[in-house]
């Protein structure tokens, strides 16, 4: 444990920034799931929601900085290609 005044209030710090850091990850991975399970299902309305809700939580992880700018990208066009070949279908 950290003995001076500075010290602890900066492990406290990271603790709160941690967690939130753990949610937003979370959340982005929760709105890829939920998009890829609505393909699968062949919901087409439910499917373009979730996309929706998954990219604006991809963007918001990334301005945080918390994944990496080409892997936001990458995972957009995976999930949108996904959504626009129900279409065809």
């Amino acid at each position: 444990m950290a003995n001076v005044k500075n010290a602890v209030k900066k492990i406290k710090q990271i603790n709160k920034t941690t967690l939130a850091h753990q949610q937003l990850k979370s959340t982005v991975k929760n709105a890829i799931k939920n998009t890829d399970k609505a393909v699968l299902a062949g919901d087409k309305e439910k499917a373009e929601a979730s996309l929706r809700l998954a990219i604006k939580s991809l963007d918001n992880a990334k301005s945080k900085g918390l994944v990496h700018k080409n892997k936001v990208d990458r995972e957009k066009s995976r999930l949108t290609k996904k959504v626009n070949s129900m279409e065809a279908k």
